[in-house]
């Protein structure tokens, strides 16, 4: 549970294909509530490689999406706008410091996305990145802190939501990462990973409960 968590909130979700052509943003607006699945997911890559962290609320909406395909556009969608700062050096060392932890050189990646937070203090996953960063270093609390910084600027961040339910896990607040893990599929349904952490910990609950009773 723990190594899948992780691969979701640190990982989060594969590149997306290439785009379509489009015009700019309002033909692609208008391709993304088709009625062919195909266009609303090619619309949704569009807007996801041109678009900013404001266009976040068009691509969450499609997480209920009646095509399997693009639920999960989106999904990845949502990742690629969410690594947007709109700045190309802060996005570039927002690239640096994953490639640096995921080679698992966690201090120099925590320093990295440091910089990033005190450049762009704005930037919420400059936030999200040293949070996960943290957790792998076993600084549970210093990972909530910044988990809360994610969601007091984008409340919608399913996977800052996923990440305080792996982080209240492992210090054993059962309770309260069944809360966060549900808000966290509240925002996004597709998270099956997510769901099996649930049904395991209240099984690992109910078990607790029998023994002490």
């Amino acid at each position: 549970m723990q190594r899948l968590l992780l691969l979701l909130w640190f990982i989060a979700a594969p590149a997306l294909a290439q785009d379509g052509a489009y015009a700019g943003r309002d033909e692609a607006l208008r391709a993304i509530d088709s009625a062919e699945p195909e266009r609303r997911a090619d619309a949704i890559r569009w807007i996801a490689s041109h678009g900013t962290p404001d266009d976040a609320p068009v691509l969450q909406a499609h997480l209920t999406d009646t095509s399997v395909e693009v639920r999960e556009v989106a999904e990845a969608g949502l990742w690629q706008l969410w690594s947007h700062s709109g700045d190309e050096k802060i996005d570039a060392l927002l690239a640096r410091g994953v490639d640096e932890m995921r080679g698992g050189d966690l201090d120099t990646a925590i320093a990295t996305f440091s910089s990033i937070i005190d450049r762009r203090p704005d930037f919420a996953e400059g936030w999200n990145k040293r949070a996960t960063a943290l957790f792998l270093t076993g600084d549970f609390r210093r990972s909530l802190a910044d988990c809360n910084e994610v969601i007091k600027r984008n409340p919608a961040h399913f996977g800052a939501l996923a990440g305080f339910g792996q982080i209240y896990f492992q210090l054993e607040q059962y309770e309260r990462a069944i809360a966060f893990w549900q808000r966290a599929l509240q925002v996004n349904p597709n998270l099956t990973g997510v769901e099996a952490s649930i049904k395991a910990t209240e099984h690992l609950i109910a078990q607790q409960r029998k023994r002490s009773a």
